[in-house]
């Protein structure tokens, strides 16, 4: 089985590498890394080459552009989907294949934050992590998958099926998902773990939870402003 990982970037200069690293660090290697730069102004092209990393360019703002772009040029047969500000597990790629049964199509995991200075402390992050296992694990339960972009898995083919990512402002990965569960199983996969900065914290607890509040309620506009 072929692994292909997609990031989306706009202006990540200063994150890519983190990630990057952590890529390369995987127990399971993928067979290509893309990272495509969404209309960036900075070096994210650059560092993201210097990295061995595989760079589209996607002139067209927007998440959602970025994740089909990179959709409809891996070459792998199942993408595996996170975020320029992320810090996959070296499990992580192990983790996503191992759980992978006949009627599959796709899978999503857990994520927590990293710790943030004067922001987020070890605790919090952990906190933050066991809270949105719990949520996941309660969706999961009640049959509807969560699919969070920086924390997730596809078949490329079923992807293709279902139409791909949806051109919304946010919330592309969610439709995506439910889109594929139309296909065939998609699974949560507590082992597929992800750390993720705290930087959309910035402006507190209370309007980073009411924006997700928002997201999930389909009412995305605005997400990506600031």
């Amino acid at each position: 089985m072929k692994w292909s990982v997609v990031v989306p970037a706009r202006n990540e200069a200063a994150m890519l590498p983190g990630l990057l690293r952590a890529l390369k660090a995987q127990t399971r290697p993928p067979c290509e890394i893309i990272v495509v730069d969404n209309a960036s102004t900075d070096d994210t092209a650059r560092v993201a080459a210097e990295y061995g990393a595989r760079v589209l360019h996607c002139a067209r703002r927007g998440v959602a552009h970025a994740r089909q772009l990179g959709l409809d040029h891996a070459t792998g047969d199942w993408i595996a989907s996170t975020d320029a500000d992320s810090l996959p597990e070296p499990g992580w790629l192990s983790a996503l294949e191992t759980a992978i049964r006949p009627g599959t199509v796709a899978l999503y995991g857990p994520m927590q934050f990293l710790p943030l200075p004067g922001r987020v402390s070890e605790r919090t992050a952990r906190l933050s992590g066991a809270g949105y296992r719990a949520f996941l694990g309660v969706m999961a339960a009640l049959g509807q998958p969560n699919c969070g972009g920086a924390n997730m898995a596809f078949s490329r083919s079923a992807a293709l099926l279902a139409g791909g990512y949806p051109a919304v402002e946010a919330r592309e990965d969610i439709l995506l998902g439910l889109a594929l569960k139309r296909l065939g199983r998609v699974r949560y996969t507590p082992e597929a773990r992800v750390h993720t900065s705290a930087r959309r914290l910035d402006r507190g607890w209370g309007p980073f939870l009411w924006q997700h509040i928002r997201n999930l309620a389909g009412r995305t506009s605005g997400y990506f402003d600031r």
